[in-house]
């Protein structure tokens, strides 16, 4: 079968490379993949200037939904012909504090797809049952494969931290988590949601304006803390939610956030801070890190998805063959789509 495999430790050292189809063990099933989202960090790995560990060679991919065509002899509960979305946690341990309390996403043996463990670029993947996700009839596999992003956006905004109605909340970073929390924020009852991107970020502020942010800056030319001054009390935001990873944007969070709010940290970066957190002190602010999901997230954004809460398809640029993996890729890179998506041709 083909696969998108990132093969080597430079740039640029991904291709479609044919690869051995997996085999299943009696635990486990095999899914054939129906869609695949493009995930920032596919492009990060694209790059090889990814912060977290891999595994090399490895096949990308860890967004993705498709149909069980095979089912283990161990396996209960699950038959061919089934629907799922996937989680990332393809292997957890079992066994530590986290995994016996449902943390099973912290389990400091976790093994993601797409970094340590081949992922869903690819026909076919081999799944622990513990990590499948019926999907609700009429969500598409492509709605389905935006399944991880807007779990990662509601724990962090509806279970490592809340929104509260009226709250006015400030997104940094247009890209794929940044509009999920946009729309997970507008659900929770914010009363005024402004997004925050940059010049690359132009069509996707209009997919944001569209999904309900009351007010989108660009940060490069534009006064954020300036428009919070102006908006309600004029202390500043109730929460900020950094989706970018960059130091810059925790510097610029300290700045917009009001004294007892809260900064949720998403994205990830390897830069140093080179800056105080003494506004973190002195405004007795939280500063909140938030990492990956569990599964009763996942069950409830399939809720969601169910009824319509959230709308996936402004945020779907293109949907790509996979030997156009390149193309897509580059799309998101450069803003012109909030969200690839890949199909197995």
């Amino acid at each position: 079968m083909r696969a998108v495999v990132k093969y080597g430790r430079q740039p640029g050292n991904v291709a479609v490379q044919e690869t051995p189809e997996p085999t299943i063990t009696p635990d486990q099933v095999l899914v054939e993949v129906g869609a695949v989202g493009v995930c920032g960090s596919d492009i990060h790995l694209w790059h090889e200037n990814q912060s977290w560990a891999i595994q090399c060679p490895v096949i990308l991919g860890h967004e993705w939904a498709g149909t069980i065509v095979e089912v283990g002899e161990n396996v209960a509960g699950w038959t061919v012909g089934e629907r799922v979305a996937v989680e990332t946690a393809a292997f957890v341990c079992g066994q530590c504090s986290y995994c016996l309390t449902g943390a099973y996403h912290m389990c400091p043996h976790r093994k993601g797809y797409g970094n340590l463990i081949d992922g869903a670029m690819t026909k076919y993947v081999a799944v622990r049952p513990g990590i499948l996700h019926r999907i609700p009839r009429g969500v598409s596999f492509e709605h389905a494969a935006l399944t991880e992003p807007a779990c990662v956006a509601t724990q962090a905004l509806t279970v490592n931290s809340r929104i509260k109605p009226g709250d006015t909340v400030v997104i940094q970073g247009a890209g794929t988590i940044g509009i999920m929390a946009l729309q997970i924020a507008r659900i929770s009852g914010a009363g005024v949601i402004i997004m925050l991107g940059t010049d690359v970020d132009a069509q996707r502020m209009e997919v944001a304006q569209e999904l309900g942010a009351h007010y989108t800056v660009n940060v490069q030319r534009d006064d954020a803390a300036g428009l919070l001054r102006s908006l309600g009390d004029g202390f500043g935001a109730d929460v900020v939610v950094d989706c970018t990873g960059v130091s810059a944007a925790l510097k610029q969070a300290l700045e917009l956030v009001r004294p007892l709010g809260s900064i949720v940290k998403i994205g990830w970066g390897p830069q140093p801070l080179n800056f105080s957190l003494d506004p973190l002190v002195a405004k007795a602010a939280t500063l909140q890190g938030s990492f990956s999901h569990t599964y009763a997230t996942w069950e409830r954004v399939l809720n969601l998805m169910a009824t319509g809460q959230l709308n996936l398809d402004p945020m779907i640029g293109g949907v790509y063959p996979l030997d156009e993996w390149q193309a897509a890729f580059h799309a998101m890179e450069v803003g012109e789509n909030v969200k690839s998506v890949l199909v197995y041709e």
